[in-house]
This record gives C-alpha cells, structure tokens and sequence, in this order.
C-alpha cells in the first residue's frame, strides 16, 4: 500500500534568532481552532485510521488491552478525622471513583464518582482533599485534559455540594485550615478570554477562599508581582498552626519556604529558606522547630533541622545523613520518619526515629516502585502507628500494603488482580554505555522464554529530564507487547533525579545532549548485546520523552525501526511562548538569550528535519486540547516529516480529540491510543511493503 499524504501548505514564515534567520513554514498550525488545521486533523487523522486498520493485528491487541486493562485497581487510603478516603476503579470505568469508609479495608460507600460528570468521560477529578475532620471535602475537576482546575466542596456525610465554586486554578492541591474555615490554592491572574489553552501563564498566587464567600473576594495571601515567573504552592503543617508557602521559579530544583503563623497571621510572612540556593520541602514540625528536605550539602538529599528563630542554612542541625541511596520523600507517620530512597531507579523504604536515629528498613519485592498518590508515595499522618503504601512493578499491577511502625509487622492488604502471569515473566538491569563513558540503566522486562536472537523486537522508554525518576510501574500496553513476545525497556537517562543533582545537572542546560546520546547508547546496546537490531527496535516517550524521541530519530534515523513521540517538545525555538512553556527554560535554556540559543537550536527537532532522509516509521501523537505542550508543537513536526522522508517508512500523526496532556484521560481513550501505538509499532517493524510519498507544498 502507497502512502499519499494529505496537502500541508507552507508559508513564507522566516524569524531572526541572533542573527540566523530561521524558515517556519508551518507556523499556522499553531493556530489548533482555526478552520485549515481543523480540516488538517480530520485529514491526518483518516489516512492514520486507513493505514493502522490495514494491521492485521490489531484487533487482537484492542481485545487484549481491554481484558488486561479491566480489573480492580484502589488507591492509597487516607485518614481523615476517622474516616478513610480511597479512590477505587473496578476495571473499565472512564475515571476513578473515590469512596468514603470506616476502616481502610471496609466496603464504604461512592462519595464522589466522576463518571456521572459527563457523558464521554472526559471530565475528571485530578485532585481532592478531605478536610482534617473529614466532614468536608475539597475537589478539583479538569474537562478534556486541560490543566485548568474548578474547586468544589462537597460535604461528606450527605455528599452534596456547597454552593463553593472556585475557577480557572492551576498545579496546585487545596491546603485546608485545621479548623475547616476554608482552604489555601494556587492560581493565576484569570486569563484572557480565546487564549485559555494557548496564551501564556504567569504571576501564579497563593489565596486563601473562605467556604461561603465569593471566590472573587478570595484573600491574596501570597503574590510576587515583580517576579511573574514565581510558582508559589500553600500546604499546612499537621499541626495547623503553619501555612508553608514554597516558592520555585519555574522547574528549577531550588525554593524558597516561607511561613505564616495561622494562630498569629498579622506577624506576615516569615522565612525559613530565604533564597534560591538550594532546594528544600517541610517534612514535619515541632512547633517552630521544622524538619527539611534538602539537598543542601547534599546531592542525594538528606534530613535537616531549621528553627523558625534562626533559619539560616548555618544554623541547620542534621538528622538523616545522606546515604548512598537517593531519598525522595518523608513523612511523619506517628512517632516515626518514615522516607522513601531510589536504589538504581527502584524503592526502598525506610524507617527513622524523629532524632533520626535508624530502625528498620521495610521489605519490598525486587525492581518494584511504591505507587505515587494525591497523599505522597506513603499515606499517614502523627496521630497514625500505621502506614500504607502501594507496590507496582513492570509485572505486579499494583498491591496495597500496611506497615505497623510499632510492631514492624508488614501485610499485603490487597493483591494485584491483573489477570496477567507474572510468574511466566522477568525483568532484570542491565547498563549501556554512553559515549562519554557514563553508565547508563535499563530495565528489561520479558517473557521467561525469550532470549537474545540478534532479531527480537525492542520497545525503548525514556524520559531524561526535569528530575523525574522513571521507576518500575506495570503498564497494560507494556504488558501485552510483552506477551507478544517483544522486550519492553525502561532507560534511567541523564537529567533525570534517580542518582540526585549532578545526574540531572549532567541532563539539562548546555549538557542536554547528554540524554540523547544515553538513550541512542541503550538502542545500540540491544543491537550489540545480541537481543536485537536497529530495524527492530522502537523508541517512545511522552512531553519531554516526545523530545527524547524527536531529537534522537533526526540525529541518528539509522539506530531505529519505529518511533512514537507523544505530546512532544520539539520546536525548541518557541516552546517558551505558550502556556507554562517558560517554565522550563531551566531545562531547555532560553531561546531568546543569544548564549543559550545555540543548545537549542544544536537539536531541536523540528529545525532538524532535513529533506531525503531515511527517517524510521513515526507516528506522532498529541491531544487537540493540550494546554501544556501545545499540539503546534506535533503538528509541525509531523508536516515537516512528511514533506521530507526519503524512504518508504510512514509518518502519520495521531490526534485525540478532547483530551489535552494526559491528565484524567478516560479509559476508553487510554485503550484506544495504547492500541494504536502498539499497532503502528508492531505494523512498523513487522509489517513490509509499506512506502509513502508526499505532496506536501
């Protein structure tokens, strides 16, 4: 079958950076809603339908998602004033459901299902906090996998809303007073009406909304006016007495903590880190004396002591040395720290005195990962000996766990009820070597009766920036490309946060080719280890992995069969100008600062597409109502692809309608995408005699 691709006109579009003057002749595709991208989408998106329904597979791969994808899965339970709060899915539901219960293992009942909120599912609750009596409950919805939140307060016992109705906020969770007056949030100045889902986001504040009042009187309790790309976040100590203000500036891994003394609130603002040096989060409080988690002196983190009266780093006590592992998080739970650490990418638990003395480590399978919630990776809180925790693997679709901090006794409370054979697979950690010699982690994850051929299908996950770990987590899609006999592998690339600071200094800024050459090493570590071969190995990743993948398929098409960039990063040159994209200058660097242009322009994929390449069979994918990274980005990417391939490999581009980044996207359209991305990988690698041509303008 002979690709022809829809028409993609092209524009005289050129800009001056620094001097370079630089063609963007798609520049209208960045325009989502106007009547000739409209008519693209509905154009690419058949000739992408036409060709992954010629697969003969892939009904069997939707068949099989959808059998995997349907069993019962249940969140980490919190405690609230007595009552417990677990969000639950049974199987197939479009969002999950969150139930009410007297005990963390009864029965309960439905306190607020999200399913009855629209018709197609494509409304979701991306946040919600009971009050600490738990009478009330704050919740935030998004529709169509915006980032926009609108809070809403429910009552517990009769599960009828206020008539609270709090708009357009955004990255933030809702901090309750002790006393349930009301709650602290994040948001942004109201934006400008036709520029929700594009215009930029700046000035973020901190206000505090009082239940009963309109949400236009909300007090500002925290804004920077001067400092518009300070994101400041509220949170309230255990105790109640403290509003913690943490403030970052963008995504860099530095911020300032500020506090405000409800009891006392006149007294203002008072500081607890004062700068932008190092980065630090409250664990926990003793009156004025507060417990950090930092990185100060400290690249893999550690656990310090700051008094309020005499805040400065000098005068910070150590509790909880680093250690060779990298900690990610601690909580009070009872009279105990309990911290979680990254051993080489996957979870350890520990348990700590408050002095910080050691107790005990708590026993988790191999190569597993604790399951990150609304609550934090574990669920407890000072009045509670007992903790809980989710345990997830690439072969464990997710059990729920109970540790009695006095006892030390630790119980499975509910098993993975996946109907998948984890037993007849494996996964184990290997390590490719980057050119410049860093060692490099992969897990592999495979059926016990594949072994290396030198012709194995590979499909290659990576991420590689913002300091996010990418762990051990069991996926329906990963799973069934498993059971049909190909090896899934996660890459534990620079710039991400699982061997602390200098890891993922080493992966942003001026090194960010750094993970690109990481993850081009683990492609050809499976074609030099014996597993596979280029033909038959596709690389994936979503926002910045869309970038990873973007970026490595125009450096070295020579090293894959197939890529799939999701909701990708890939016009380096303008990502700033939309929605939070400034935000992530400190990863990227800034287009618009002549020093920190040229490692941009160095690899930006969209600038790198270059006519008669042999590029790999890519498909695009991206959501017609992403506020993140805006579709612009994939919709040039897949035009430039297109009117530029010099082989027979297909480019298509795939795009859901009314869903944006990924947030609360409904299960119907989780198993349909995973389908197609396994379908066009599986199409991509195994299926021949597939070329294309284009008549792009």
């Amino acid at each position: 079958m002979r690709l022809s691709y829809p028409e993609t006109k092209t524009g005289p579009q050129v800009d001056d950076h620094h001097g370079e003057i630089v063609a963007d002749p798609y520049r209208w595709l960045e325009d989502s809603d106007a009547p000739a991208t409209v008519a693209w989408i509905q154009t690419q998106n058949t000739l992408t339908e036409a060709w992954l329904a010629a697969i003969p597979s892939r009904p069997a791969i939707a068949a099989r998602l959808t059998e995997l994808w349907d069993y019962p899965r249940f969140g980490v339970p919190i405690e609230r004033g007595g009552q417990w709060f677990q969000f639950r899915n049974s199987g197939l539901q479009a969002q999950p459901v969150l139930y009410v219960m007297s005990s963390p293992e009864a029965e309960g009942r439905v306190l607020l299902d999200p399913n009855v909120l629209s018709a197609d599912g494509t409304v979701a609750v991306v946040s919600a906090e009971p009050n600490p009596d738990g009478d009330l409950l704050a919740y935030a919805t998004s529709s169509a996998g915006s980032d926009w939140m609108t809070w809403r307060v429910r009552g517990v016992a009769d599960g009828e809303d206020l008539a609270d109705l709090v708009e357009w906020s955004k990255f933030c969770k809702a901090a309750w007073r002790r006393d349930g007056s009301g709650f602290f949030y994040s948001a942004p100045e109201r934006p400008t009406p036709g520029l929700e889902f594009e215009g930029e986001i700046r000035n973020s504040r901190v206000l505090f909304h009082r239940l009963g009042a309109d949400p236009s009187s909300d007090e500002i309790v925290f804004a920077a006016p001067d400092e518009p790309e300070w994101l400041p976040d509220a949170s309230v100590t255990d105790d109640g007495r403290f509003a913690v203000i943490t403030i970052n500036r963008g995504t860099f891994p530095e911020s300032q903590l500020h506090v405000i003394d409800i009891e006392h609130p006149h007294g203002g603002l008072r500081p607890l880190v004062a700068d932008f040096v190092v980065e630090a989060f409250v664990v926990a409080n003793d009156g004025e004396r507060f417990l950090l988690l930092t990185n100060d002196e400290a690249e893999r983190r550690r656990i310090v002591a700051a008094d309020l009266a005499a805040p400065e780093r000098s005068n910070w006590i150590e509790v909880i040395a680093q250690s060779d592992d990298t900690l990610v998080g601690a909580r009070q739970c009872g009279s105990f720290l309990v911290c979680w650490y990254l051993r080489d990418a996957h979870s350890v638990l520990r348990v700590h005195e408050l002095a910080g003395q050691f107790v005990r480590e708590i026993e988790l399978p191999a190569y597993a990962s604790l399951i990150e919630a609304d609550a934090g990776c574990v669920s407890g809180h000072p009045d509670l000996e007992i903790v809980h925790f989710g345990v997830t693997s690439f072969t464990d679709s997710g059990s729920l766990w109970s540790h009695d901090l006095r006892s030390g006794q630790t119980r499975v409370v509910r098993r993975s009820t996946a109907r998948f054979d984890a037993d007849s697979y494996l996964t184990e950690q290997v390590f490719a070597t980057s050119g410049d010699g860093t060692k490099v982690p992969i897990f592999l994850s495979r059926r016990r009766d594949v072994s290396p051929t030198g012709d194995i299908p590979v499909l290659l996950y990576g991420y590689g920036g913002f300091n996010v770990s990418l762990t051990p987590s069991f996926s329906a899609g990963a799973a069934v490309w498993m059971e049909r006999g190909g090896v899934y592998a996660v890459a534990n690339l620079r710039g991400g946060g699982e061997y602390g600071r200098a890891w993922y200094d080493d992966g942003r800024l001026r090194n960010k080719q750094n993970v690109f050459d990481d993850f081009c090493a683990c492609a050809r570590y499976f074609s030099d280890s014996g597993w596979s071969r280029p033909g038959r190995i596709a690389i994936n990743g979503g926002s910045n992995g869309g970038l990873l993948v973007g970026a490595c398929l125009t450096q070295h098409p020579e090293l894959f069969g197939a890529a799939v960039p999701e909701v990708g990063v890939l016009d380096m040159l303008r990502f700033h100008k939309f929605t939070i994209g400034w935000a992530w200058t400190s990863d990227f660097g800034n287009p618009d600062d002549p020093d920190q242009y040229p490692w941009l322009r160095a690899y930006s994929p969209l600038q790198h597409v270059q006519p008669g390449v042999d590029y790999p069979a890519t498909m695009v994918v991206t959501g017609d109502h992403d506020d993140r990274v805006v579709p612009g980005h994939s919709f040039k990417f897949a035009a430039a692809l297109q009117a530029d391939q010099g082989g027979d490999a297909p480019v298509l581009i795939r795009i859901e309608t009314s869903a944006g980044h990924g947030l609360g996207k409904p299960t119907a359209k989780q198993i349909a995408e995973r389908t197609d991305i396994l379908t066009f990988i599986e199409g991509a690698l195994l299926v021949s005699g597939v070329t294309a041509t284009s008549s792009a303008t």
